[in-house]
């Protein structure tokens, strides 16, 4: 089929839903999430800029894009279940390697693989431009965690999700970004009025944090 067949599974992404099986006041796909994660990951990548780093924008922007490409196969498996071992993690990231390297040699023209194969591959990574993906991928469910709790919903999976989040962010190595989400951003989300307290989930990690 060739390349007609990478750009129609553009549509399979839109229908692919994040989080599958709960209930959401806000509902999200996969197609959506890459193009915030991809926001997210160019405003951040101004700040580490900003703060005397080289970003590669080339890089970033192919990361970001294609980053989830790969659950047009095997769709969006939640958190809990993904990062429910080390093991499993792995083991889910090598079913997804497999699949795209078969799509890629079954559907891409031999003159553009190469690309396609550095292009689509596991972008989180210790770069500059793999840490702000996996800083972006995780604001991402940050916001969508925050967005239901804001709204009262009441699932304790959407409290692990935000926590979880909020967690991995303030760990990630990109010192510019972390100070301006956690002095900046998270004094906003504070200041926010929710359905839930969202104040206090936000609390309990911070002095989690706090040595």
């Amino acid at each position: 089929m060739g390349i007609h067949r990478f750009f129609t599974s553009m549509n399979d992404l839109e229908r692919i839903i994040r989080c599958p099986g709960k209930f959401k006041f806000e509902e999200h796909n996969v197609a959506a999430h890459s193009w915030k994660v991809s926001q997210y990951a160019m405003f951040f990548a101004t700040i580490e800029e900003n703060s005397g780093e080289v970003v590669n924008w080339k890089s970033l922007y192919e990361k970001t894009i294609n980053h989830d490409f790969a659950e047009v196969f095997i769709g969006d498996i939640k958190t809990p279940v993904k990062h429910a071992s080390p093991e499993l993690k792995q083991m889910i990231s090598h079913v997804e390697e497999k699949m795209m390297e078969k799509f890629i040699l079954e559907e891409i023209p031999v003159e553009f693989q190469p690309v396609f194969f550095e292009r689509m591959k596991e972008g989180k990574d210790a770069t500059i431009e793999g840490r702000l993906l996996e800083f972006a991928d995780k604001l991402d469910q940050f916001y969508e965690s925050f967005a239901e709790l804001k709204r009262g919903n009441t699932d304790p999976e959407f409290v692990y999700m935000y926590q979880e989040a909020l967690t991995k962010l303030l760990k990630l190595p990109l010192k510019a970004s972390v100070s301006y989400f956690r002095d900046v951003m998270l004094e906003d989300v504070k200041r926010e009025k929710t359905a839930l307290d969202v104040k206090a989930f936000t609390q309990k990690v911070l002095t989690a944090k706090t040595p």
